[in-house]
């Protein structure tokens, strides 16, 4: 592994924090999943960094990054924007996981000239929720935040050893250690249907995925209709990966990723 860069870069109301393998190859901008931070995708990283200059940015509330403001309302999407901008990375490929990836997709609709190619691992495409739902759900996430600050690091990866024992080793170190650095107010609100932020991405777009059965949220008929609103879109599904496709399967994933991006 050639030795990665760190830093911070500013946007509207603070700094995001972020990691870099540098080197020649095409900027390829990587968002992470709500708990994690961005060196969560040092295993991927460290795959792609002799062919892709990797970004991980450590999101909003997440990692080293600013806190979430109750007094001003972000824009994943925007945060994106503004770092991407600020590091002066022309057109990178931009991929993201979970809530990540939600946010990538947004930023590619948002912005389709300033995109290379798009990846989405497993990405929120679920139906807007009642209010009362969403409150709930961060009420529930306040109180799983507030139970990972009472754990210590070798506590949190020792449950997670439990809970996700086909995990590589690796994963679990900035897993745990991301945990312990989460803002109880990072529960995201969506108010845009997942529909309407993939309507006008123009480049290749890759929609990977693990079953339904195994917990993957993007399920078969969701592809289908991602693919009917964007014939940029294709899709893959990783046999045996839920939701964490590239956890549960890193073979098959690398696989299908490395062809994609050689296209």
């Amino acid at each position: 592994m050639r030795s990665w860069s760190a830093g911070t870069v500013p946007v509207s109301g603070g700094l995001l924090a972020y990691h870099r393998t540098g080197g020649d190859g095409p900027p390829l901008v990587l968002s992470h999943g709500l708990t994690d931070n961005g060196l969560c995708w040092s295993r991927l990283a460290t795959a792609l960094e002799g062919e892709f200059d990797v970004v991980m940015l450590d999101a909003r509330g997440h990692g080293a990054s600013a806190r979430i403001s109750a007094a001003e309302r972000h824009e994943p999407a925007q945060d994106i924007a503004e770092a991407i901008e600020a590091l002066r990375l022309q057109a990178p490929i931009v991929m993201g996981h979970s809530v990540g990836a939600r946010a990538t997709a947004a930023y590619a609709n948002a912005f389709p000239a300033r995109v290379s190619k798009v990846v989405l691992e497993d990405p929120v495409f679920l139906p807007l929720a009642e209010p009362a739902a969403v409150e709930h759900r961060a009420q529930k996430f306040r109180e799983q935040v507030a139970r990972f600050q009472a754990m210590s690091e070798g506590e949190i990866a020792a449950m997670g050893r439990t809970t996700s024992p086909g995990w590589h080793a690796d994963e679990f170190p900035a897993w745990a250690a991301a945990k312990r650095q989460v803002d109880p107010e990072a529960f995201p609100t969506y108010t845009t249907p997942w529909q309407a932020q993939i309507d006008r991405i123009s480049v290749p777009t890759l929609l990977i995925h693990g079953e339904a059965e195994f917990g993957s949220l993007v399920t078969p008929a969701i592809a289908a209709e991602a693919i009917s609103l964007n014939p940029n879109i294709r899709t893959a599904s990783i046999a045996g990966a839920g939701h964490n496709v590239r956890r549960e399967n890193f073979e098959d994933y690398l696989a299908a990723l490395r062809s994609f991006l050689r296209d």
